[in-house]
């Protein structure tokens, strides 16, 4: 004898099942392609991510449109990088959507390291960090939407093993390397340097350009340290990256801190760092 569903308890059902086909991802803005990376691999379909600062744009000179403006008063959350921009942004993002948890990153830190980098804000350098950094999106994310707190916590897991693996592997490659230091143009790297033992020599401090003074002390220093890679990041101008460059008989090379394919591209600069440091 087979069982009736009655049509009230069809309509029930048939009301729970749409409502989870047309329920709407939660809206989250980051302020850089990275955060918008291991937003997504915690929150999968769930979140609709998107971006302040977008591929190839310089976060220190970036202006949010109007649409972004616009847009920020339907999210859930708002994550900041303390990028430069979200200085003098931070007020009007905020009052954009009062009701918008905002959550600061700025002040995770791998409690296992020397915090030589403390003022440093590039923390997602750092697999580990960025490890905390998606723990505590995972934790934003459940607040917001505690139904799907299982698939958040499950995402993550999945997410922090591959960071354990990226943070060994880049280990290894760095492994017997005699000559450690490396010299770049903003330095954007302190986080990443500190946790695996190396020394980066930055072209520019607190945003300022080098005065020739101090361009001809650090190709005399390049020079003692046999460096001959200068590193720069794909957003800024490569003019004294050059100079230095060519007074050294050197080259200029690419590396992006702001890339969203996050663990290959580390990958890809662990890897060109080492091979600058033979």
């Amino acid at each position: 004898m087979h069982s009736k569903i009655t049509l009230p308890l069809l309509a029930i059902i048939w009301l729970f099942f749409s409502s989870l086909a047309n329920a709407e991802p939660l809206r989250v803005f980051v302020s850089i392609p990275p955060v918008e990376t291991f937003v997504e691999r915690v929150g999968g379909k769930y979140v609709d991510t998107q971006s302040m600062v977008g591929t190839g744009e310089n976060p220190h000179t970036y202006t949010p449109s109007h649409k972004q403006i616009r847009d920020l008063t339907k999210a859930s959350i708002y994550i900041s990088a303390g990028i430069p921009f979200e200085d003098a942004w931070m007020n009007r993002i905020r009052s954009a959507n009062p009701g918008m948890k905002v959550i600061d990153t700025t002040d995770i830190h791998d409690k296992t390291e020397h915090d030589k980098t403390e003022h440093d804000i590039h923390t997602w350098t750092n697999p580990l960090q960025a490890k905390l950094i998606a723990h505590k999106i995972r934790d934003a994310l459940i607040s917001i939407d505690p139904s799907n707190k299982q698939i958040y916590l499950h995402n993550y897991k999945v997410f922090a093993a591959e960071l354990d693996l990226l943070n060994q592997d880049i280990i290894a490659i760095f492994r017997g390397k005699s000559n450690r230091k490396f010299m770049v143009f903003h330095p954007v790297w302190g986080h990443f340097a500190d946790h695996y033992g190396l020394t980066q020599i930055a072209i520019e401090h607190e945003e300022k350009d080098p005065g020739a003074r101090t361009l001809v002390g650090l190709i005399k220093l390049a020079k003692d340290e046999g460096i001959r890679v200068i590193f720069i990041q794909p957003q800024l101008n490569r003019k004294f990256a050059e100079q230095i460059a060519e007074a050294i008989e050197g080259q200029v090379i690419s590396i992006d801190p702001l890339s969203a394919d996050y663990i290959n591209n580390l990958y890809t600069v662990a890897q060109q760092l080492s091979e600058a440091m033979r």
